[in-house]
């Protein structure tokens, strides 16, 4: 396990941020990081809010049920648009931000073992984790709201999914001719549990407002797929499914259907690109 400084800035004072020692990052200012035990740095910028993103239940949640293949369509169609897309390069640099468990990078690696991975996200065990699946990525412990302590134009693709997105941030670091991927829920996403209470409810049309959002800061809408399928849902697959998002803060509020009425639940979701828009 290494951690490839290239991709790196430091969030204080945004300079290039190098390896000082085995353990040690810092940039010409002064300012140093340690390594932690389990291979990622931290670099949240001062004053970073106490957040700490997705806790170990969620994460653990998550990891069953993505061992179990659910999302792995999801994953296939992600890989397809990184291998399809001539503007990527052979050994393609993709920044996985929110990069939660790390199952799609894994799953990315699977498919081009040439990549070279940056995986972060705001929650150090999500890091932790990530950094399990793809030993060879390089972990950093971040926050996507604020500056992200990546360089300019580093990053041939970046892999947005079921993240939050800072859209300023995601165009300075992609190199112009690289792309975002974003994965965002449909209406219909797990629809069978959400019409039961299990689950928080999705807004209609958030490809458009995504797209919108990322139109403001410059990014223009290449191409999208809609990837939707059933998949058998047992007590458990819902209890994952409920647990493993953002609904999981409601749990007190939110109760998953133990009954077999919910035999199938329905996975939809958007997966879209964008490229940095340039002038005509």
């Amino acid at each position: 396990m290494s951690t490839d400084s290239t991709w790196l800035r430091c969030p204080n004072c945004s300079s290039a941020l190098d390896a000082v020692d085995e353990r040690v990052y810092g940039c010409a200012s002064g300012h140093r990081f340690d390594r932690s035990k389990y291979g990622y740095l931290t670099l949240l910028p001062p004053k970073a809010p106490r957040t700490v993103g997705d806790d170990r239940d969620m994460l653990t949640a998550r990891a069953r049920l993505l061992e179990r293949q659910v999302f792995a369509p999801i994953a296939d169609v992600l890989n397809s648009f990184v291998s399809d897309d001539r503007a990527t390069a052979s050994a393609p640099r993709v920044a996985d931000l929110g990069c939660g468990s790390g199952y799609y990078s894994a799953r990315l690696v699977d498919s081009i073992p040439s990549a070279r991975i940056l995986v972060a996200d705001r929650s150090p065990d999500a890091v932790r984790m990530a950094l399990r699946a793809v030993p060879v990525a390089t972990g950093v412990v971040l926050d996507i709201w604020r500056p992200i302590p990546v360089r300019d134009a580093t990053a041939d693709v970046i892999l947005n999914v079921f993240a939050p997105r800072n859209p300023a941030e995601f165009r300075r670091i992609l190199r112009p001719e690289g792309r975002l991927i974003v994965v965002v829920p449909t209406a219909a996403h797990l629809g069978e549990l959400r019409v039961r209470g299990a689950l928080l409810d999705i807004p209609p049309e958030k490809d458009a407002a995504v797209s919108d959002q990322l139109r403001s800061a410059g990014f223009a809408r290449r191409a999208g797929r809609r990837v939707e399928y059933e998949v058998d849902a047992d007590p458990e697959l819902r209890a994952q499914l409920a647990g493993m998002g953002p609904s999981a803060h409601h749990s007190a509020a939110l109760a998953v259907p133990d009954d077999d009425d919910v035999a199938r639940v329905t996975v939809s979701v958007d997966v879209i690109t964008f490229e940095v828009a340039h002038p005509s």
